[in-house]
């Protein structure tokens, strides 16, 4: 590396070290998930009844009584683009390729029910004369510039008081669910670019919102730190650079994001994605599960803190106890040679199982979704529950091909995270990486192919040294918008 690079890694907080593994991990590559076996019903997958249910919203509702803190975070960085991929289609087709498209799916349904989104009054307004102009009129920055936006400021739902947005509707939820000690806590990770547009688009609901309910509302926000990109690589695993002979590098996904997570000082947090809301009517059940949720992984985390103090305390029946949850709730495997070992060295390997953040994770049924999905994974001789998505399953071996397709439930990314250990101290969840758990992507840059690498998923590899607990919700809790034609289904629209 010459100076000018050296410079350039200085001002973004990256080491020559980083660079250098990163440039080695091109050249090997990361290892396929060792999937055992998918988690199901009975091996890894929590079945709720309704008095469970009951008494889960229970605890975490007497835990938030008794002070417990919480906040909501919510993944908001992602632009629009994927969400009108079909819409830019139509826009860059000539004329008479959009006349044909006009009688095509998704664009005559579209233009048939342009009224049922929330941002037609504005396109309306405009009075446009063709399909193209209104097109035009939703991408373009001259109009609203969906194409540009983030999915957080765009106008999913109409009220009859008005629309509101995605970052809007995460608002509300977390005054359903999430409050704690007189206020509601909220983070969106953004853009820099967008900062402002999130600021203004959560504004004056959030004033409403306060003065309605008399609680106060803390949004915060922050940036996938530049630390966490990563170097570009030529085809054949050098430095990739660009024209004026600089380094390239690339945000390195959601996974970056786990630094963020970090940075929070709190004792639940809920994760869920900024796309997966759903109109007001369908909050009754959403709120539900979130505290099914929150209150079964409190349920597991008190009886965790109460065995690590046991141990600390060398009570009688402590390892017998610690054992028993080990291998009832978490199934780790032991070391083989256990028995054999001290009182003080078993309770040290209980210890190192059980002294960890603890997250709940909803699933849902699959229903063609996709995405990752919950399974059982070898990790070097430790069996664990692990959401692994398609992506790290070498899908050319037939043995993890089928147990793929024996796969019964998917990942909403809906997680509830435990972050303090048993005595009350933040956990470092750096930590509990599985840094061989990224993956490796094929891009272009100004015409030239490139390789670039996407650090272990938050909810994959970045929680995978975490305690996981897998545990059954209604699909009626996910409602993601991938296209701006999900925004006509039925959880999208006023009832």
């Amino acid at each position: 590396m010459n100076d000018k690079d050296l410079e350039q890694l200085k001002a973004k907080g990256i080491s020559q070290q980083q660079v250098d593994k990163q440039i080695e991990q091109f050249k090997s590559g990361f290892p396929f998930a060792d999937i055992q076996r998918p988690a199901t019903y009975n091996d890894g997958i929590q079945q709720i009844n309704d008095a469970q249910a009951d008494e889960l919203q229970s605890i975490y509702n007497h835990s938030v009584d008794k002070g417990l803190d919480v906040m909501k975070f919510i993944p908001a960085s992602g632009a629009a683009t994927r969400m009108f991929k079909n819409m830019f289609e139509y826009k860059n087709a000539d004329p008479d390729k959009q006349s044909s498209m006009d009688e095509q799916k998704p664009y005559k349904e579209f233009f048939q029910r342009l009224d049922d989104f929330a941002f037609a009054p504005f396109i309306r307004a405009r009075q446009p004369k063709t399909n193209a102009d209104i097109i035009n009129l939703m991408l373009d920055n001259s109009g609203l510039g969906y194409g540009q936006k983030p999915k957080g400021v765009i106008l999913f739902h109409n009220y009859p008081d008005g629309p509101r947005t995605a970052a809007e509707e995460h608002l509300l939820e977390g005054f359903s669910y999430a409050q704690s000690n007189g206020k509601i806590r909220l983070h969106y990770t953004v853009s820099p670019a967008h900062l402002e547009l999130f600021k203004e688009a959560v504004k004056t609901y959030r004033q409403q919102l306060e003065k309605q309910h008399g609680l106060a509302v803390e949004v915060t926000f922050s940036f996938q730190k530049q630390s966490t990109d990563t170097i570009a690589a030529t085809l054949d695993n050098d430095i990739f650079r660009d024209d004026n002979g600089n380094m390239v590098f690339r945000p390195a996904g959601h996974g970056a994001l786990i630094e963020n997570l970090n940075d929070l000082d709190t004792d639940l947090i809920f994760i869920k994605n900024i796309d997966n809301v759903a109109q007001e009517h369908m909050l009754p059940t959403t709120v539900k599960y979130k505290k099914v949720l929150a209150g079964f992984a409190l349920k597991m985390k008190q009886q965790i803190d109460g065995i690590l103090s046991a141990l600390d305390d060398q009570k009688p029946g402590a390892i017998a106890e610690a054992i028993a949850f080990v291998e009832n709730n978490i199934k780790a495997t032991l070391p083989a040679d256990f028995a054999s070992l001290t009182h003080d060295q078993q309770a040290s390997v209980l210890h190192n199982i059980l002294n960890r953040p603890v997250r709940a994770c909803g699933m849902v049924k699959n229903e063609g979704e996709p995405g990752g999905g919950p399974f059982w994974v070898n990790n070097n001789g430790q069996t664990t529950l692990q959401i692994v998505e398609s992506a790290q399953i070498d899908t050319n071996d037939p043995a993890k091909a089928e147990i793929m397709s024996r796969s019964t439930h998917f990942n909403p990314v809906d997680l509830v995270c435990c972050t303090r250990d048993y005595k009350g101290h933040k956990f470092d969840l750096t930590q509990f990486v599985d840094h061989n758990a990224g993956f490796i992507s094929y891009k272009s840059l100004n015409g030239k192919d490139l390789k670039a690498m996407e650090l272990p998923g938050l909810w994959n590899g970045a929680m995978a040294y975490w305690t996981t607990f897998f545990v059954e919700v209604p699909i009626d809790t996910f409602n993601p918008v991938k296209t701006v034609m999900d925004l006509l289904r039925k959880q999208h629209q006023p009832k």
